[in-house]
């Protein structure tokens, strides 16, 4: 009998596979890093056929790794970065523009129209989210207009839009099915979350063909067979967009339960139930999942977490790998004035400004590198902070802890500093891999390889908990400069 799940973690900078077995801990992982193209400034893309040569090789690479065959695979998980906008050939399988990344500005004057019409209301209304670059709706609408002839092409039923996930299970199914689950389609912009369908006035102030779209089906079922590149034929049966998936694999799923995953950017999620509960705050309103019955969440999305320590690798050079940025921000005993805003790709909640740039404040001839590093991990606390205040008025519900996951959780200085400026604890659990494990729980659910939510709920487990040590004063004091930076770093446009 078939004793593994796979789950496929098509995420913003890599391609990761995870096999997991019925304890709910992980047989083996492979992961490999992509390109990322940057045409202009603020623009980001990535080939989506890299996406999907990468990802086929690193299930390979998983399955060699677990000594597994297809054929131990009771079922594929999907959980990708959400909402990356590709439009494809439905015959050839054949990208007509590189992928536009979620993180991607060029479409602000796309929203900043829509928004001077006065129609953010009716977008927020129906959709739950803000005017933004950020959502597919804007990227794929510049994609109609600036691509030759992809316009006329879409117009003539010729080609495929999807977010990453929808990419994967067509290439997956050899072109056969054309999906996407609910969790993906309220990234849009298009989706009307309360109906749970593709909205008319939405696609006609974007200009999209509803030619275009997939077919909207829930996060657990089974909606086709992966056939492509395995040599024995997977159900695939489960799809989340990757916050959804890792609010599920943290098992968050009675309403006032919560996590915060620290990726490439940082995302923190509140399961609402079965209401869509309007912020008050410019947080998100989103669906969750649909397994079942439909939960909603709200949602505080930060564009730039973990990309900054990418950053500090990648463009200024002052660690050599990723992991040790910890140590050299624990070299210094405080940030030594420095504030780092990382606001790289505009600020998202509860700021949502797409003109904000990043700066760094308060350096001194005595700033070092590590005073540098501490200041990036202590930019991204700050954005954490500032969305965690949103996210209880919205409730009305403190802060009682934070659930923690992400490759930037296991950063042990980052999660205390968390804590201490929170004012609350921090619980990491033991497998941090929550995002591609919601995507295994998914899909084992709809195939029975797990009996139902009270089995893989007794599955978590904690690893750390970060208990609060900073005194208030110190809080309030760093809180202040925080706000200051932020301030500085924000845009000027008249609105």
């Amino acid at each position: 009998m078939p004793d593994l799940i796979l789950a496929i973690d098509q995420g913003t900078t890599s391609s990761r596979a995870l096999l997991f077995n019925r304890a709910g801990t992980i047989r083996s992982v492979a992961q490999r890093e992509f390109e990322q193209i940057y045409p202009q400034p603020g623009w980001v893309e990535h080939d989506p056929n890299e996406i999907w040569s990468s990802q086929l090789e690193m299930v390979a690479e998983a399955l060699a790794r677990g000594q597994a065959r297809a054929a131990d695979l009771a079922a594929i998980g999907i959980t990708n970065q959400r909402e990356t906008t590709i439009v494809w050939d439905r015959e050839t399988g054949e990208p007509v523009h590189n992928a536009i990344v979620w993180q991607d500005r060029r479409t602000a004057p796309i929203t900043d129209g829509l928004k001077d019409a006065g129609l953010e209301p009716t977008f927020t209304r129906k959709t739950g989210l803000v005017l933004d670059p950020y959502f597919s709706g804007s990227k794929l609408a510049w994609l109609l207009d600036h691509v030759p002839d992809v316009r006329e092409r879409a117009g003539a039923g010729e080609l495929a839009f999807g977010t990453v996930d929808s990419w994967l299970v067509y290439r997956l199914t050899g072109g056969e099915v054309h999906v996407t689950d609910v969790s993906n389609a309220s990234r849009t912009l298009l989706f009307n979350i309360h109906e749970l369908a593709w909205d008319e006035e939405l696609l006609e102030l974007f200009g999209v063909p509803r030619s275009l779209l997939p077919e909207v089906r829930s996060s657990s079922e089974v909606y086709g067979v992966a056939a492509t590149g395995l040599e024995a034929p997977v159900p695939i049966a489960g799809i989340a967009g990757d916050q959804q998936a890792a609010t599920f694999g943290q098992v968050c799923f009675s309403p006032g339960q919560g996590k915060n995953t620290y990726g490439t950017g940082c995302f923190l999620i509140l399961n609402t139930g079965a209401k869509a509960v309007t912020s008050g705050n410019r947080l998100l309103t989103t669906v969750a999942w649909q397994q079942g019955a439909v939960d909603y969440a709200l949602e505080g999305s930060i564009f730039v977490g973990g990309a900054v320590v990418q950053w500090l690798r990648d463009s200024l050079g002052i660690i050599g790998q990723a992991e040790e940025v910890e140590g050299l921000a624990a070299s210094v005993p405080d940030n030594g004035g420095i504030y780092l805003v990382p606001a790289f790709a505009g600020l998202g909640a509860p700021h949502w400004d797409p003109h904000a740039r990043g700066i760094i404040a308060g350096l001194t001839r005595g700033s070092s590198g590590g005073h540098l590093a501490r200041a990036a991990l202590e930019g991204i606390a700050y954005q954490v902070h500032d969305a965690v205040r949103a996210m209880e008025l919205d409730s009305r519900i403190p802060l009682a802890e934070l659930r923690v996951d992400g490759g930037a959780s296991r950063n042990d200085l980052l999660m205390q500093f968390q804590a201490d400026i929170l004012g609350v604890p921090v619980i990491r659990p033991r497998i941090t891999e929550t995002t591609a494990l919601g995507a295994a729980y998914l899909a084992g659910l709809a195939t029975g390889f797990w009996t139902g939510r009270d089995e893989i709920a007794s599955q978590w487990a904690e690893d750390r908990r970060f208990e609060p040590t900073m005194r208030v004063a110190t809080r309030e004091a760093l809180l202040d400069g925080w706000r200051e930076a932020l301030d500085r770093a924000r845009s000027r446009r008249t609105e």
